[in-house]
């Protein structure tokens, strides 16, 4: 069967985060992950970033599934502001769906009730539409993590998410290399594979691993052992627990974010804490200070900021507190977006003297593909063509040139660099890349607004962290001259020592502008627009801040 199969993505590619992939055989269309990222500094007050989906509403009678292959918010957190408007089928693991339905709820997107959930084993074949579709199980840090195939007329399009070659761990993180190898006995078309640390040599195992930095402090501490660590990272809080029920410790959440992070991991069966093992947070100050390892989960936005609040004792909320003897460990690296949250949080932990315990940023990593990794599913499925996933623009490049590499007959002709919203189209004729000029793009989350955050909005926030300028003149419309005022008021911008002088000079400026204005017969909404450049420009060159200036003209007749 001659079917027509295109690959297109909406997001994740030359990026981290918001993944969503399409595939298109026979006028079907699959969509494989649907997730959300974070925002970055550039974006406050923003919650979360998914793609545009306008290609998808579109198209909407053409969506016959999702396929989520792992429980990360970058896989499955765009679903829930979609779905509404397109709806279809959504095939996952146990575990996706708890989490699922976990930010589905936390978000308020959308009623949890309306999903269609097919939950399947992280290895397993069923048929969606008439066709045969394939999940393999991976290793990834989050358990019951899988791999795609969906069949097609000219052979499987293959895709790995993200995962690690691992044979030697904990059975729902284990990547299932026997489903793999029953995969290369059929024709892989085309395979997309992650490409975050393509550019690394050798595999990724066992450097993603916490116990060799953790066991030795954990085991000697005098006090309590505190560890912090990203709530996604399922495969090293699983790793922690079971080091710290070994030795003989209670596990204690610090806070309720984290109590119901651990009662969602054992109800999807992920974590196993004996009763005998396990305390309430209450009961922190009652045991014994030895016997308690304290657990801090949240997303990697939040988490340096709980932790700079328990080092200054200004943790509302929960009665841990850090004392002599008390051991401190950091269990998830800082990224480009909380460097300064980071060091800030670091810095309070040390001036609390509290036993600091960070991780190696060369010695650890986290649980994505390195280039051996790579090569091992490549050399196993051997495929027509080749398309980097998942990573920014150089991690795609090397992921293409570890592939061009391997001497299995791919070249320039067959590895393809895709970037969101291009699409790759496989016919009779061969492969090409096509611009369609799909909508794509990023869609930001404010509240339970969607879209509705702007780029104007965003600079209007930027300048009112940098402080704001109000200044008010009464004036009479019929005589065309200032009759009260003016009125300028500083918030945020100078400290109160340095505040009259720099009133003063806006001042001089708001008014002179204002009379320049009456007298040529300006419209008043051309005068404060003339007065917000004059100010803004002020600010500009003597404060070096560029903050909201709000000019009012009031009439007094």
């Amino acid at each position: 069967m001659n079917e027509t199969v295109k690959i297109l993505a909406l997001g994740g590619l030359d990026e981290e985060g918001k993944n969503c992939l399409l595939v298109e055989v026979g006028g079907s269309i699959y969509v494989v992950e649907c997730g959300s990222r974070e925002p970055d500094r550039r974006m406050p007050g923003v919650d979360y970033v998914i793609p545009n989906f306008d290609y998808l509403r579109a198209n909407r009678e053409r969506v016959k599934a999702y396929f989520i292959l792992h429980g990360h918010a970058d896989e499955l957190g765009g679903l829930s502001y979609v779905y509404k408007d397109v709806p279809a089928p959504v095939y996952l693991s146990e575990v996706s769906k708890a989490m699922l339905l976990e930010f589905a709820r936390r978000s308020r997107a959308i009623d949890p009730s309306l999903f269609d959930l097919r939950v399947v084993d992280p290895t397993s074949s069923f048929r969606v539409d008439g066709r045969k579709v394939s999940f393999y199980r991976t290793s990834h840090n989050i358990a019951n993590s899988s791999g795609i195939a969906i069949e097609t007329g000219r052979g499987n399009v293959v895709y790995t998410s993200d995962y690690v070659i691992e044979n030697n761990c904990d059975a729902n993180f284990l990547t299932d290399l026997n489903a793999l190898a029953r995969l290369a006995e059929e024709k892989t078309l085309v395979l997309l594979s992650e490409s975050l640390y393509a550019g690394r040599k050798g595999y990724t195992a066992p450097f993603y691993k916490l116990t060799p930095h953790i066991a030795e402090p954990m085991k000697n501490a005098r006090g309590r052992f505190y560890l912090a660590i990203a709530s996604s990272n399922f495969y090293n809080i699983t790793e922690a627990v079971s080091l710290a029920i070994s030795l003989h410790k209670k596990v204690v959440p610090y806070d309720a974010e984290t109590a119901s992070l651990i009662a969602a991991m054992q109800s999807s069966g992920q974590l196993l804490i004996p009763r005998e093992s396990f305390a309430p947070a209450s009961d922190i100050n009652r045991l014994r200070a030895v016997d308690v390892f304290c657990l801090m989960l949240a997303n990697k936005r939040t988490l340096f900021g709980k932790i700079a609040l328990l080092a200054a004792g200004q943790n509302e909320g929960s009665q841990a507190r850090l004392g002599d003897g008390d051991v401190f460990a950091v269990g998830t690296l800082s990224d480009d977006n909380n460097e300064l949250e980071a060091t800030d949080a670091l810095d309070a932990l040390y001036r609390s003297g509290a036993e600091v315990v960070t991780l190696p940023r060369k010695g650890f990593l986290r649980m994505h593909a390195s280039e051996e990794d790579l090569k091992t599913v490549i050399g196993l499925l051997k495929p027509k063509y080749y398309v980097p996933a998942k990573g920014l623009y150089k991690d795609m490049l090397a992921n293409a040139e570890v592939a061009l590499s391997m001497g299995l007959g791919l070249s320039h002709n067959s590895v393809f660099l895709l970037e969101n919203g291009n699409s790759l189209i496989i016919d009779d004729t061969g492969a090409r890349l096509f611009n369609e000029n799909v909508p794509v793009g990023d869609v930001m989350i404010d509240g339970i607004g969607v879209g509705d955050v702007q780029g104007s909005v965003i600079a209007d926030r930027e300048k009112l962290s940098q402080g704001v300028v109000m200044m008010a003149v009464t004036v009479s419309k019929s005589r065309r001259k200032i009759v009260a005022g003016p009125d300028v008021q500083l918030r945020g911008l100078v400290f109160l020592k340095d505040s009259e002088a720099m009133v003063r000079e806006v001042s001089r400026h708001f008014v002179s502008e204002v009379e320049d204005g009456l007298v040529s017969g300006l419209p008043f909404d051309e005068i404060k627009d003339r007065c917000y450049e004059r100010v803004s420009r002020l600010i500009k060159r003597t404060a070096g801040k560029e903050p909201m200036v709000l000019p009012f003209l009031v009439e007094a007749d």
